[in-house]
Protein backbone atom coordinates (compact mmCIF):
# COMPACT_ATOMS: atom_id res chain seq x y z
CA UNK A 1 0.00 0.00 0.00
CA UNK A 2 1.35 3.37 -1.01
CA UNK A 3 1.66 6.43 1.20
CA UNK A 4 -1.22 8.06 -0.64
CA UNK A 5 -3.50 5.19 0.36
CA UNK A 6 -2.66 5.65 4.02
CA UNK A 7 -3.32 9.37 3.76
CA UNK A 8 -6.63 8.60 2.11
CA UNK A 9 -7.58 6.29 4.97
CA UNK A 10 -6.71 9.00 7.49
CA UNK A 11 -8.83 11.53 5.62
CA UNK A 12 -11.82 9.17 5.61
CA UNK A 13 -11.47 7.72 9.11
CA UNK A 14 -9.93 10.57 11.12
CA UNK A 15 -13.09 10.99 13.17
CA UNK A 16 -12.91 7.38 14.37
CA UNK A 17 -9.36 7.89 15.61
CA UNK A 18 -10.25 11.18 17.28
CA UNK A 19 -13.37 9.74 18.95
CA UNK A 20 -11.61 6.62 20.23
CA UNK A 21 -8.66 8.56 21.66
CA UNK A 22 -10.95 11.14 23.27
CA UNK A 23 -13.15 8.49 24.92
CA UNK A 24 -10.27 6.40 26.28
CA UNK A 25 -8.33 9.45 27.48
CA UNK A 26 -11.31 10.91 29.33
CA UNK A 27 -12.14 7.49 30.79
CA UNK A 28 -8.56 6.95 31.97
CA UNK A 29 -8.42 10.40 33.57
CA UNK A 30 -11.78 9.90 35.28
CA UNK A 31 -10.66 6.49 36.55
CA UNK A 32 -7.52 8.08 37.98
CA UNK A 33 -9.50 10.80 39.75
CA UNK A 34 -11.81 8.26 41.38
CA UNK A 35 -8.96 6.28 42.96
CA UNK A 36 -8.02 6.64 46.60
CA UNK A 37 -4.47 8.06 46.66
CA UNK A 38 -1.73 5.92 48.16
CA UNK A 39 1.57 7.25 49.42
CA UNK A 40 5.03 5.77 49.80
CA UNK A 41 7.62 6.88 52.31
CA UNK A 42 11.26 5.77 52.22
CA UNK A 43 13.77 5.73 55.05
CA UNK A 44 17.42 4.91 54.42
CA UNK A 45 19.49 3.45 57.25
CA UNK A 46 23.23 3.85 56.75
CA UNK A 47 25.41 1.07 58.14
CA UNK A 48 28.89 2.26 59.10
CA UNK A 49 31.73 0.26 60.72
CA UNK A 50 33.54 1.93 63.60
CA UNK A 51 36.88 1.93 61.77
CA UNK A 52 37.95 1.92 58.11
CA UNK A 53 39.09 -1.68 58.22
CA UNK A 54 38.60 -3.86 55.13
CA UNK A 55 37.80 -6.97 57.14
CA UNK A 56 35.26 -5.18 59.32
CA UNK A 57 33.67 -3.56 56.26
CA UNK A 58 33.36 -6.93 54.52
CA UNK A 59 31.84 -8.46 57.64
CA UNK A 60 29.33 -5.62 57.79
CA UNK A 61 28.40 -6.19 54.14
CA UNK A 62 27.91 -9.89 54.75
CA UNK A 63 25.55 -9.23 57.66
CA UNK A 64 23.64 -6.46 55.89
CA UNK A 65 20.91 -8.81 54.67
CA UNK A 66 20.79 -10.41 58.10
CA UNK A 67 20.10 -6.98 59.58
CA UNK A 68 17.32 -6.53 57.01
CA UNK A 69 15.81 -9.90 57.97
CA UNK A 70 15.83 -8.93 61.62
CA UNK A 71 13.90 -5.73 60.87
CA UNK A 72 11.44 -7.46 58.54
CA UNK A 73 9.57 -9.47 61.15
CA UNK A 74 6.21 -9.52 62.92
CA UNK A 75 7.98 -8.84 66.21
CA UNK A 76 9.47 -5.65 64.80
CA UNK A 77 6.15 -4.65 63.27
CA UNK A 78 4.50 -5.05 66.66
CA UNK A 79 7.07 -2.71 68.19
CA UNK A 80 6.21 -0.09 65.58
CA UNK A 81 2.50 -0.57 66.28
CA UNK A 82 3.00 -0.20 70.03
CA UNK A 83 5.16 2.91 69.73
CA UNK A 84 2.78 4.68 67.31
CA UNK A 85 -0.41 3.26 68.85
CA UNK A 86 -1.63 1.95 65.50
CA UNK A 87 -4.84 -0.04 65.18
CA UNK A 88 -3.33 -2.77 63.02
CA UNK A 89 -2.04 -6.29 63.21
CA UNK A 90 1.66 -7.00 62.60
CA UNK A 91 0.87 -8.97 59.46
CA UNK A 92 -1.11 -6.06 58.02
CA UNK A 93 1.69 -3.60 58.69
CA UNK A 94 4.36 -5.90 57.21
CA UNK A 95 2.31 -6.32 54.02
CA UNK A 96 2.77 -2.58 53.42
CA UNK A 97 6.48 -2.58 54.27
CA UNK A 98 9.28 -3.41 51.83
CA UNK A 99 12.96 -3.77 52.64
CA UNK A 100 16.09 -3.76 50.51
CA UNK A 101 19.80 -4.05 51.28
CA UNK A 102 22.30 -2.22 49.07
CA UNK A 103 25.77 -3.64 49.61
CA UNK A 104 27.54 -1.04 47.49
CA UNK A 105 26.16 1.87 49.50
CA UNK A 106 25.90 0.04 52.84
CA UNK A 107 22.28 1.10 53.15
CA UNK A 108 19.10 -0.64 54.27
CA UNK A 109 15.99 0.86 52.68
CA UNK A 110 12.59 0.78 54.37
CA UNK A 111 9.60 1.60 52.14
CA UNK A 112 6.17 2.05 53.66
CA UNK A 113 2.88 2.31 51.75
CA UNK A 114 -0.12 3.97 53.36
CA UNK A 115 -3.22 5.95 52.51
CA UNK A 116 -1.95 8.71 54.83
CA UNK A 117 1.33 10.29 53.75
CA UNK A 118 2.24 11.66 57.18
CA UNK A 119 1.53 8.32 58.80
CA UNK A 120 3.71 6.60 56.20
CA UNK A 121 6.54 8.94 57.23
CA UNK A 122 5.98 8.14 60.90
CA UNK A 123 6.03 4.39 60.31
CA UNK A 124 9.17 4.50 58.15
CA UNK A 125 10.96 6.74 60.65
CA UNK A 126 9.94 4.61 63.65
CA UNK A 127 11.01 1.41 61.93
CA UNK A 128 14.41 2.94 61.22
CA UNK A 129 14.78 4.35 64.74
CA UNK A 130 13.99 0.97 66.27
CA UNK A 131 16.69 -0.58 64.11
CA UNK A 132 19.20 2.07 65.18
CA UNK A 133 18.34 1.47 68.82
CA UNK A 134 18.81 -2.26 68.30
CA UNK A 135 22.25 -1.71 66.76
CA UNK A 136 23.21 0.55 69.66
CA UNK A 137 22.27 -2.18 72.12
CA UNK A 138 24.25 -4.75 70.14
CA UNK A 139 27.27 -2.44 70.04
CA UNK A 140 27.35 -2.30 73.81
CA UNK A 141 28.36 -5.96 73.73
CA UNK A 142 31.26 -5.27 71.34
CA UNK A 143 34.59 -3.54 71.66
CA UNK A 144 34.52 0.00 70.29
CA UNK A 145 36.78 -0.85 67.37
CA UNK A 146 34.48 -3.74 66.34
CA UNK A 147 31.21 -1.90 66.47
CA UNK A 148 28.91 -1.33 63.49
CA UNK A 149 26.82 1.80 63.76
CA UNK A 150 23.52 2.66 62.09
CA UNK A 151 21.95 6.05 61.56
CA UNK A 152 19.13 7.60 59.59
CA UNK A 153 20.40 9.24 56.43
CA UNK A 154 17.55 11.76 56.00
CA UNK A 155 14.07 12.35 57.30
CA UNK A 156 11.65 10.22 55.28
CA UNK A 157 9.39 12.08 52.86
CA UNK A 158 6.37 10.58 51.21
CA UNK A 159 5.43 10.67 47.54
CA UNK A 160 2.18 9.64 45.91
CA UNK A 161 2.59 6.15 44.46
CA UNK A 162 -0.98 5.68 43.21
CA UNK A 163 -2.70 6.81 41.11
CA UNK A 164 -0.13 8.17 38.66
CA UNK A 165 -2.51 10.31 36.67
CA UNK A 166 -0.09 11.21 33.87
CA UNK A 167 0.90 7.60 33.25
CA UNK A 168 -2.72 6.41 33.28
CA UNK A 169 -3.80 9.22 30.92
CA UNK A 170 -0.99 8.46 28.47
CA UNK A 171 -1.94 4.78 28.63
CA UNK A 172 -5.50 5.83 27.76
CA UNK A 173 -4.23 7.69 24.69
CA UNK A 174 -2.22 4.66 23.54
CA UNK A 175 -5.14 2.32 24.16
CA UNK A 176 -7.40 4.64 22.17
CA UNK A 177 -4.99 4.58 19.23
CA UNK A 178 -4.92 0.78 19.35
CA UNK A 179 -8.71 0.55 19.37
CA UNK A 180 -8.98 3.07 16.53
CA UNK A 181 -6.40 1.12 14.53
CA UNK A 182 -8.35 -2.12 14.95
CA UNK A 183 -11.65 -0.48 13.98
CA UNK A 184 -10.16 1.27 10.94
CA UNK A 185 -8.42 -1.94 9.83
CA UNK A 186 -11.71 -3.84 10.10
CA UNK A 187 -13.64 -1.22 8.13
CA UNK A 188 -10.97 -1.12 5.44
CA UNK A 189 -11.01 -4.91 5.24
CA UNK A 190 -14.80 -4.89 4.80
CA UNK A 191 -14.52 -2.25 2.08
CA UNK A 192 -11.59 -3.94 0.36
CA UNK A 193 -13.78 -5.73 -2.20
CA UNK A 194 -15.97 -2.72 -2.97
CA UNK A 195 -15.15 -0.83 -6.16
CA UNK A 196 -16.15 2.81 -6.10
CA UNK A 197 -13.69 4.69 -8.34
CA UNK A 198 -11.73 3.99 -11.54
CA UNK A 199 -8.59 3.90 -9.38
CA UNK A 200 -10.10 0.99 -7.41
CA UNK A 201 -10.59 -0.89 -10.71
CA UNK A 202 -6.97 -0.35 -11.71
CA UNK A 203 -5.63 -1.40 -8.32
CA UNK A 204 -7.80 -4.44 -7.67
CA UNK A 205 -8.25 -5.83 -11.21
CA UNK A 206 -4.93 -4.69 -12.66
CA UNK A 207 -6.72 -3.11 -15.64
CA UNK A 208 -6.40 0.28 -17.27
CA UNK A 209 -9.60 2.35 -17.28
CA UNK A 210 -10.06 3.98 -20.69
CA UNK A 211 -13.53 5.31 -20.14
CA UNK A 212 -16.37 5.55 -17.67
CA UNK A 213 -20.11 6.01 -17.91
CA UNK A 214 -21.07 9.24 -16.16
CA UNK A 215 -23.75 9.23 -13.50
CA UNK A 216 -27.26 9.94 -14.58
CA UNK A 217 -28.83 13.15 -13.29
Amino acid sequence: MELGNYLGILRRRWWIILLAVALTTVSAYAFSMLQNPRYESTAEIVIEPARPDWGLAQAAKMTLRTYMTVADSNQWAQKVIDRLQLNRKPEQLRSKAHFAAEDDRMVITVEIEDYDGDQANDIARTWAVLFIEWRDSQNQLQRKEDRVYAYLRDEPRYTQSWPQTKVITVAGVVFGLIIAGVVVFFLEWVDAGVIRTPRDVEQQLDLIVVGAIPRAD
